[in-house]
């Protein structure tokens, strides 16, 4: 009788829904996460080659 009531538990649980929608929304939260960092790593890089460079433009009009 044990064996048959932890079958039919392991079975409940594998075919439970909460669980998985659970794990769906933490994955969909990872790779939120993870464009959002590579966006912000890759602007930042961006605005401050753009800042050194009018900088560097600047310094020249001047004459430094």
């Amino acid at each position: 009788m044990l064996q048959g009531k932890s079958l039919q538990t392991i079975a409940e649980f594998i075919f439970e829904e909460d669980g998985t929608t659970a794990v769906e929304y933490a994955i969909m939260l990872a790779m939120i996460i993870g464009v959002c960092a590579a966006s912000v790593s890759f602007l930042a890089n961006s605005t401050k080659e753009s800042f050194d460079a009018s900088g560097e433009a600047i310094a020249g009009a001047i004459g430094n």
